[in-house]
C-alpha cells in the first residue's frame, strides 16, 4: 500500500502541473484497465535532463513487449523535445527493468544506500546520453 500511495501522490501532482510538448504520460491497457505506465517530466530538463518516471509494468503484460515499448515512446519523446539527456531512479533487484534500461543504452551512473517503501535498498540512477 505504501508504494501505491506514493505513486497516486506524485503522479496526481505531476499531471496538475503537466506541460504539453515538455512532459508525456504513456498508459498500457489490456480490457479498460491500466496495466503499465510510464512518464517523462521535463521540468528541469535543461538542468539535469529529461526525468524518466513510474515505468511499471504489471506482471500480465510482463514479457510481452510492452515495456520495450513503453521505453521506445518514452525515448522518442524526448528526442521531439529536444531533450539530450534522460536520467532515471530505481534500486538493485529489479533486475527486468534494469536490463531494459541497458538494452536502451541507459548506464548505471551511481548507486548508494537509501530507504525505499520501509527497507533498506541500494538506490541506482541510469543515465542515457545524446537522446
Amino acid at each position: 500500500m505504501t508504494f501505491e500511495s506514493k505513486v497516486a501522490r506524485e503522479l496526481g501532482e505531476f499531471c496538475e502541473r503537466c506541460v504539453d510538448g515538455r512532459d508525456g504520460l504513456w498508459l498500457a491497457t489490456r480490457d479498460r484497465t491500466i496495466e503499465g505506465s510510464i512518464a517523462i517530466d521535463g521540468s528541469h530538463a535543461a538542468a539535469d535532463g529529461a526525468h524518466l518516471r513510474w515505468f511499471v509494468v504489471s506482471d500480465a503484460l510482463r514479457g510481452r513487449g510492452v515495456g520495450n515499448e513503453l521505453i521506445d515512446r518514452s525515448i522518442a519523446f524526448c528526442r521531439d523535445c529536444g531533450y539530450d539527456r534522460i536520467h532515471l531512479w530505481t534500486f538493485q533487484g529489479l533486475d527486468a527493468a534494469a536490463h531494459l534500461y541497458r538494452k536502451h543504452g541507459f548506464r548505471l551512473a551511481l548507486e548508494r544506500p537509501g530507504t525505499q517503501w520501509g527497507r533498506e535498498v541500494v538506490e541506482q540512477r541510469y543515465e542515457l546520453d545524446g537522446v
